[in-house]
């Protein structure tokens, strides 16, 4: 089934500033997928418009569990909590939503955010995060929590990229057609969790290498405080097999927490 094109809400080019516009008159940007040249017209700031076409928004009906999106009629008496995706999780969380599917060019975005220190492509993200059906609203009055680094890769990355988007994802405005978000729902952020092991890179194992390596990789910060009258969502940049995630969830949830939703930028 062929994916359809991304459903930006406006086209980038109307809102760029004068000094923008210079800039990108001196300073032509390169597309981060395929290094074309990035026209005016471009729904994106640093992907060109044929690539920004070959992104797959991940929109309803979807996986409740993982985000992965169905194709086609879903049965509404069929149980949407668990896909072949996500199959064998067992989820320590109650919802899960992704916002595209990591395909390149998606994962492009990823890698240089993640390797490259790209800092700049989070506008991009924010952009994608926004055109995701309810997502501001699904956000509303939640604490977000990002998956934490161990300190000797984030001393050594510069940053963490989960808490980045987090950050973003408290920027989202709802669509006209959801309720308002004033400053007393707007999502917060809170670094509840720390990494006490360093583990090796999740891209390296399977599923099963991956629980194992995670396993007792989490745990809750010294004198963080969880609510179970709260709902938390925990933030990451990938959702692959969900591990990473459930173990942070796992934690939460042994800390009293009773109300936890996981979301991440790409699936796969």
């Amino acid at each position: 089934m062929a994916a359809s094109e991304p459903d930006f809400e406006q086209q980038r080019g109307s809102r760029l500033s004068l000094g923008q516009r210079l800039l990108d008159l001196f300073f032509p940007r390169a597309c981060v997928h395929c290094r074309g040249r990035i026209a005016d017209d471009s729904p994106l700031r640093h992907l060109c418009t044929r690539c920004a076409s070959k992104l797959t928004p991940i929109k309803p009906p979807r996986c409740t569990t993982c985000g992965y999106p169905f194709h086609g009629a879903v049965d509404e008496s069929l149980d949407t909590r668990l896909c072949p995706h996500c199959e064998g999780l067992n989820p320590a969380f109650d919802e899960g939503r992704t916002c595209v599917l990591l395909r390149p060019p998606a994962r492009s975005l990823v890698h240089k955010l993640k390797y490259h220190a790209g800092l700049y492509v989070i506008e991009d993200m924010q952009r994608l995060f926004s055109g995701s059906p309810g997502l501001a609203q699904w956000l509303n009055s939640a604490v977000l929590v990002p998956v934490p680094l161990h300190p000797r890769r984030q001393r050594k990355r510069g940053y963490n990229q989960a808490e980045l988007l987090a950050h973003t994802l408290t920027k989202l405005k709802p669509d006209a057609a959801e309720a308002d978000t004033n400053a007393a729902t707007r999502p917060q952020v809170e670094t509840l969790l720390r990494r006490i092991r360093h583990t090796e890179s999740q891209t390296r194992h399977n599923k099963q290498a991956r629980l194992k390596n995670l396993k007792n990789a989490f745990a809750l910060k010294k004198r963080a405080a969880v609510s179970p009258e709260l709902r938390y969502v925990i933030v990451d940049d990938v959702f692959t097999t969900g591990a990473t995630l459930n173990s942070c969830a796992t934690v939460l949830r042994r800390a009293g927490a009773r109300h936890i939703d996981v979301i991440a930028f790409g699936h796969g």
